[in-house]
């Protein structure tokens, strides 16, 4: 069996901040925040709204692009650092408000690179005939952890959810058949210090913030990536040049820009949305890769790599022919 995505879909919350808007908040400016990191606005989700929300509304929009009904769907998958509650997972809220009524769902926590930890897991359960119907969410409500007096972090995040669903499909042995061509995960804790929250229910029982030692994770960001991009292509018989597009981790535009050099890619195959979107976390790839297949630039056929990098550290690929 292979794993078809068949649908895509997205949610920002209504509310738009800019980086003016920050800047009568902190010590800031919008100079200073494009030239660091490319963003000029973020979404920032309403007082009450969740991330079950935010996943929620996108699964929904990816199962009406696919034509698939909530009662089809046998296994949720949501990516989110940001949950609900401790427990349960917010993915069995999402089942529930979906009309899912059998079948698994649960959360999985690897921040930036989520979504596509997501995607690997529920491509597995496809493959090996466990789940038919698949829908893979990245949902974040990353203001609810920032600390807005930390200029260094509180301008590069913002709200969001992506989602695709995933079909299982015979497979036809076809030279371009679509589907998930194979995904690639890593992971090293010893990094754990350069990119984390300062809370959790069993170091201090607070909530906490985002910490971030922003030099160290752009050097190992730009490396790692381009070391999983070229194994990805290299699992394939593929090279950099056999792509149509990449969907790379909304981090930061010199981190797109630095990867897209590394690889020798040229900027206009590479979606970017962080100027709009800013870091929404695991949310960032899925609302990309929305965006790109709405507006028409990725088409049915297209060889596309989705890859990102989150703390822990964790990064991943995954090649997909749409």
């Amino acid at each position: 069996m292979r794993s078809l995505i068949v649908g895509c879909g997205s949610y920002l919350p209504a509310r738009i901040v800019t980086n003016h808007d920050l800047a009568k908040m902190v010590d800031t400016s919008d100079e200073w925040i494009v030239e660091r990191s490319g963003i000029r606005q973020r979404h920032i989700a309403a007082e009450g709204e969740t991330t079950a929300d935010l996943a929620t509304a996108a699964a929904q929009a990816a199962l009406n692009s696919a034509g698939i009904k909530g009662s089809e769907v046998d296994l949720v998958v949501l990516a989110t650092a940001t949950p609900d509650n401790t427990f349960p997972a917010t993915a069995t809220r999402v089942q529930s408000r979906i009309g899912m009524t059998g079948g698994a769902a649960f959360d999985v926590q690897a921040v930036c690179s989520g979504f596509i930890f997501a995607l690997s897991v529920a491509d597995n359960f496809l493959r090996t005939g466990q789940a038919r119907t698949a829908v893979v969410i990245g949902a974040e409500t990353f203001s609810r952890i920032l600390d807005w007096n930390d200029r260094t972090t509180c301008v590069l995040f913002g709200d969001g959810a992506g989602a695709v669903v995933l079909r299982a499909e015979p497979r036809t042995g076809a030279p371009d058949e679509r589907g998930i061509l194979s995904t690639h995960l890593h992971s090293d804790g010893s990094h754990h210090d350069l990119l984390y929250v300062d809370g959790g229910p069993s170091s201090t029982g607070t909530v906490g913030h985002v910490r971030m030692s922003g030099k160290e994770v752009f050097r190992h960001a730009v490396a790692n990536l381009a070391q999983v991009v070229g194994e990805a292509l290299g699992a394939n018989g593929l090279t950099p040049a056999d792509l149509d597009w990449v969907v790379p981790h909304q981090a930061n535009r010199r981190i797109l820009d630095s990867t897209a050099r590394k690889l020798g890619l040229p900027m206009d195959r590479m979606v970017v949305t962080v100027d709009r979107h800013a870091n929404t976390s695991a949310a960032s790839v899925p609302l990309a890769l929305t965006e790109a297949v709405s507006d028409g630039r990725i088409k049915c056929g297209d060889l596309v790599l989705l890859e990102a990098m989150g703390g822990g550290f964790t990064w991943g690929a995954g090649l997909v022919r749409m």
